[in-house]
């Protein structure tokens, strides 16, 4: 009888312990490439949790000079700011208003950062328009892409006027990118960084984000976020946008685009960041609640396959949590 030899090669002895798993890791997190969303609502006198994003609440201006603080505690690289206005019109005027709700949270949050986090804007006016689109509209009812890109260099300028350091262009407007870039530089903005929401697709995953901006959105966005069966889309944009002078380049959603974010990061010259939107947050949180899954692992896995796939950074709006679990080494 001949016995089995034994083997020479043994992947396991890399994961024996938990020192040796430590050292072969390949795929660390760290709190400064994390970045949180937030929202901050016009006229609140407290903060409103949002019934779909559990944990999650719309900040007053009065709330947010904590959670900015909370944020740069745990020694997070950002955060990204959406408003929510009270009135909203059909070019979106809000937007542009330098007292309107994003610039003066913009202000609030810069004071509150002292620096120790970057502050960034949402480029976009599907929360201020009262159609709900990304853009202004022509006498068709369609979004007008170079009537849009007017009211972004537009937003971008007050944007940058209220401290933001990187603006998330996020409209998938064609060209958006050298229109923000030549106003800012014209307008004495060059150093403002540029974040191209580049391979942004019409996902079914941005339903609880809709409830967070109270979004009065009827129909789609097809006409201008790709299709979801598209992959070299996905690169192409980004190339455009890189072209184009975009600073960053981002793959929205994430965990369903893996694939793009991988092609992307493996093409592109720029950092490359990647969205876990609120399809994504609320589902595991859901299958958490019951009892179904071990959410701090589904947390850490989500967030460490985004990585791993190769994001530099994640929005993730388990930023706070996830960069306090990593400062105290529960992170396994």
């Amino acid at each position: 009888m001949t016995s089995t030899p034994a083997p020479r090669i043994r992947p396991r002895r890399l994961r024996e312990t938990p020192a040796l798993r430590r050292l072969a890791s390949e795929t660390r997190l760290d709190p400064a490439e994390l970045v949180l969303p937030m929202f901050v609502r016009e006229g609140a006198s407290a903060p409103l949790p949002i019934a779909s994003m559990p944990g999650v609440v719309q900040h007053t201006l009065d709330s947010l000079p904590a959670a900015i603080d909370a944020a740069a505690s745990v020694g997070l690289g950002g955060v990204m700011l959406f408003g929510v206005p009270e009135q909203r019109d059909a070019r979106g005027s809000g937007a542009t208003d330098p007292e309107g709700i994003l610039n003066v949270a913009t202000r609030v949050a810069v004071e509150a950062s002292a620096g120790r986090l970057v502050v960034q804007t949402d480029l976009c006016l599907d929360e201020f328009t009262d159609h709900g689109h990304c853009g202004v509209l022509d006498g068709r009812g369609r979004v007008d892409n170079d009537a849009t890109l007017e009211r972004y260099t537009a937003m971008a300028l007050e944007q940058s006027r209220a401290g933001s350091q990187l603006l998330g262009l996020s409209g998938m407007m064609d060209g958006q990118v050298a229109a923000v870039r030549e106003a800012l530089d014209d307008g004495g903005h060059q150093d403002v960084v540029l974040m191209a929401y580049s391979a942004k697709y019409a996902s079914a995953f941005y339903g609880p984000f809709r409830d967070a901006v109270e979004s009065t959105l009827e129909g789609d966005r097809r006409s201008y976020q790709l299709d979801p069966g598209n992959r070299r889309e996905g690169l192409r944009e980004a190339m455009l946008d890189i072209e184009e002078g975009a600073d960053i380049v981002m793959v929205k959603p994430a965990g369903s685009y893996l694939d793009v974010l991988a092609d992307v990061a493996a093409a592109s010259d720029v950092p490359v960041w990647a969205y876990q939107v609120s399809g994504e947050y609320a589902m595991i949180e859901a299958a958490a609640a019951h009892g179904w899954i071990d959410r701090k692992r589904a947390v850490i896995e989500s967030v460490r396959g985004i990585r791993r796939a190769g994001a530099d950074a994640v929005l993730t709006y388990w930023a706070v949590e996830l960069a306090d679990w990593i400062r105290k080494g529960d992170v396994a």
